[in-house]
This record gives C-alpha cells, structure tokens and sequence, in this order.
C-alpha cells in the first residue's frame, strides 16, 4: 500500500530493557517499515533499545523500567507525546497501553494497542480507539468493540550462498534440530531437555540446538548435565538465524505460551518444518500432527520420536502452512494492513468529527 499523506506515529514498548523478544521486534521492524514509506516515526522505549533502530526513526528513551504506575515515569511519558503530538500513538504490550491511555484526545488524534500475548486482563486496552490482535486466539478473546487481527511478519529473505552459511552453527552428518528463545521459563526449555532425553533409542542420530540467552542458562545447563546429553548444545544468543534455519531439519518451539512466535514465521519462510506444543500461532497454522497434546516431557517426546521418524511426511503435511506464511506473514503485508488499519480510523474519526 502507498499513501501520499504522511503521519507523524509515536509507538511505545513498555518492556524494561532487560530482554529483546517477540515484541521488540515486531515493534523494530514496523517502525523501520512505516518510517521507509515517509512516514515520520517516533519510538518511545527503554535507552537500551536505542541501537536497535534505524537511524530514519526518531527515538526518545524513558525509565521504562519503572512501574506502570510509577509518577515519574507517567510524566515522562506524557512530556514526550505532548512533544511529538502524534497523528497516531501505538502502544505495544499491556503496560503501554495503560501507559497512554490517559493522554488526551487533543493530543492525539488516534490511540492504537496491539496485544500480543494472552493475558488474564487486557483492561488496560479499553480506552484505545483500535486495538490489533497479532492471533486469532488472542483476537477471539478481546472484548474491544474495534478489534483487528494483524499477523506479525517479517522481511523476506533472498536465497543464502554457499559461503553465506554458517557451517560451524550446527553440527554436521546428523539431523539438527534446533529451538530458539530467550532461555526463560516461559518458553518451555526444561521441558524440551527432558523431552530429548525420553525420545525413542531407535531413531536416527540427531542433534539438538538451542540459541538464545536468559537467566535460565545454568539451570539448563545443569539438567543438560544430569541427563548426560551430549547431543544438546546451548550455542547463545544470535542475531542472524537465517543460515540456521537453512542448515535445520527440524525447528521445536516448547513454549508454556505464545502471541505469535517469530520462530514459527522464520522457520516456514526458510522451508523448515515446525512442531510444538499448543500454543498459539502454531495451534493455527500447524497440523495436528505438528502439535503435542500437552506441555508435559512425555507429550513433547512422543511428538519428537514420530517426527524423527518421518520428516517427509511432516514437511509434506506443512506445505500449506509455508505457503500461507510466504503469502501473509510478510513485513509488507503486516505494514500495509497497519497502516490501512490507521487511515482508516483517522478517516472515520474526522467524519464523525464533521
């Protein structure tokens, strides 16, 4: 979609610095993507988020490690949008929402929030004039009479070369199955480990890889240890995965729960086949085979040994899911739909306006 009027979008993330994840990317990549077709973007975030932007989009730090409810950072944050008067202002996640939702209608001509995870209120998105939900899960569950579902995408790759792909990543003469993620509770990595561990004996030789850092490392390690697995590795946090995913036969996502898992879009974008436990995003793309029935050790076991067993079959069975992904879960098409999605409520509300 092109546009020849250009508005100013202030997007905040609430998240206190401390990790980058589903959120914050989606959040880089929108900005960068509204910002490439003449749009003025502002970014309110945490300092350490600064680098992580291009240079096209305005950013303002703000104590985002503070409280929701915190005085100081309230006041910050309204200092910042009174400065940019947006056309548009994007709250991503809860704690944003809450934060903006007091900014006055003459300051803002439009208040958006995107949810992006599933949580046991979603309260603070009452008082935005549109609220985009990045599931269906996660859309069937707002009570916002102005709700839209936007599928988060990312930016499509051109065809690795040879000397483009990272050999050393994964190991070689074996099935590479990898995982990524912040090494958090939430994203189910114990539970995998154990999963690994109970998988049938009889299955090809395989080899499991994990990327990704957080303040689980040591306890993964450890249990990595107990089990005596010398086919796990911990191989870090990276920030190029493409030559990963090409290299993969197999990618597992294990999270407790889920928005709309990146892993999930990059690994069907690079034509590598997915299972995982049932969460969203996967639970609407991926076939029933694809998913455990639970989030137990044994589950997630019995989906490796028959996935193991039979990669053809899974990959055949995900044809339609890899092609959906290349059709909809593009950087492009989820900019289109946003931008689509702010004209046309500003339009509405000038109309009502009039």
């Amino acid at each position: 979609m092109t546009s020849q009027q250009h508005l100013t979008i202030a997007l905040l993330i609430g998240t206190p610095g401390t990790t980058w994840g589903g959120m914050e990317k989606h959040t880089a990549d929108l900005a960068g993507a509204l910002a490439s077709r003449g749009h003025c973007v502002h970014v309110i975030a945490h300092p350490s988020y600064r680098d992580r932007f291009p240079g096209a989009v305005h950013f303002h730090p703000a104590p985002l490690q503070l409280g929701r409810r915190n005085p100081w950072l309230n006041f910050v944050i309204r200092r910042r949008i009174t400065k940019i008067l947006p056309d548009v202002l994007h709250a991503q996640g809860n704690k944003a929402a809450q934060l903006v939702g007091s900014i006055r209608s003459d300051i803002v001509r439009l208040r958006v929030g995107t949810v992006h995870g599933i949580k046991s209120s979603h309260k603070a998105f009452n008082r935005m004039d549109k609220v985009i939900a990045v599931s269906p899960q996660i859309f069937k569950v707002l009570q916002h009479p102005c709700k839209q579902l936007i599928y988060n995408g990312i930016a499509l790759s051109g065809n690795l070369s040879p000397e483009q792909i990272d050999m050393a990543a994964v190991p070689g003469n074996t099935l590479n199955v990898i995982a990524i993620g912040r090494l958090e509770p939430v994203k189910g990595f114990q539970t995998l480990i154990k999963a690994w561990a109970m998988r049938t004996d009889s299955l090809p030789q395989a080899h499991l890889t994990l990327f990704g850092d957080g303040s689980e490392r040591k306890k993964l390690e450890q249990l990595i240890s107990e089990l005596g697995l010398d086919d796990v590795t911990l191989a870090g946090f990276r920030t190029d995965l493409n030559s990963i995913y090409k290299r993969a036969q197999l990618t597992v996502i294990s999270s407790e729960r889920e928005g709309f898992p990146y892993v999930l879009i990059e690994s069907l974008l690079a034509g590598c086949p997915v299972i995982s436990t049932p969460v969203s995003g996967p639970q609407n793309l991926l076939p029933a085979q694809a998913l455990s029935q639970d989030h137990e050790p044994g589950s997630l076991a019995d989906l490796l040994s028959a996935t193991l067993g039979n990669l053809t079959a899974l990959k055949k069975a995900e044809e339609p899911a890899i092609a959906f992904a290349r059709d909809k879960l593009t950087l492009e098409n989820m900019t289109d739909e946003t931008e689509k999605l702010y004209f046309d409520a500003l339009a509405v509300r000038q109309n009502t306006r009039n």
